[in-house]
């Protein structure tokens, strides 16, 4: 085995890296793919179980399968480069996801809805529509401008004495509808001035630096 692919091993799932036995539903997979080309990019290791043992790839129809959920169920397709390893006698492929630069990516779910997910420690979450807002956002030429009102300077008073706050205790404490406090959000996301954070996997806002989990934007 190679010193890469056992120290990748060794390491562990995680934020970017990904473990799986075998590929046996295109669907499934393209979670994982949303996921990593959403958020920082990752490694997928195809023929390894969750606990490090190498299983080996079953046959190339894995790698069809991995490329039918990069094209045919994540939309945009996601990109990704693949490499396979022999280790033990078994071979294990490696499938590189690099970030996107115009997320949101979609993954289609068995009952056909398109849902972007992102990477948050080893596990693929459902984004939410603030996060989705905010990629559209980005990824428009015009920009953001922003008045700061009275409803801003309750954001930032409540988050100067408590360290996160919700969507719905925003619209609580500024008495303002969920559309409006999700927009006040997604502008200061997008002007670096509020972060998106996870604690156990509610999604919060807190004030840019003050984050210690994952960046997920």
């Amino acid at each position: 085995m190679s010193s890469y692919l056992q120290q990748m091993i060794t390491a562990g799932e995680g934020q970017e890296l990904d473990f799986k036995f075998e590929i046996s539903d295109s669907k499934k997979i393209a979670r994982t793919l949303s996921a990593f080309a959403n958020t920082q990019g990752g490694t997928l290791l195809v023929g390894v179980k969750d606990n490090g043992k190498i299983a080996g790839i079953r046959s190339d129809e894995e790698y069809y399968m991995l490329e039918a959920a990069a094209r045919l169920y994540c939309k945009p397709e996601v990109s990704f480069t693949v490499r396979q390893w022999q280790a033990d006698g078994k071979a294990v492929l490696e499938a590189r996801i690099e970030k996107s630069s115009a997320p949101p990516h979609y993954a289609r779910s068995e009952d056909g809805k398109w849902l972007a997910y992102i990477r948050v420690k080893d596990e693929n979450i459902l984004a939410n529509s603030i996060m989705i807002r905010v990629w559209k956002r980005q990824n428009n030429p015009k920009g953001t401008l922003i008045r700061y009102s009275v409803k801003e300077k309750i954001l930032f008073d409540y988050l100067e004495k408590n360290e996160t706050i919700t969507l719905s205790m925003f619209q609580r404490i500024a008495g303002i509808g969920m559309h409006t406090a999700g927009t006040i959000l997604v502008n200061l996301i997008v002007l670096d001035l509020i972060e998106i954070a996870f604690r156990e996997k509610r999604v919060v806002y807190t004030l840019a630096g003050r984050n210690q989990e994952v960046s997920t934007l």
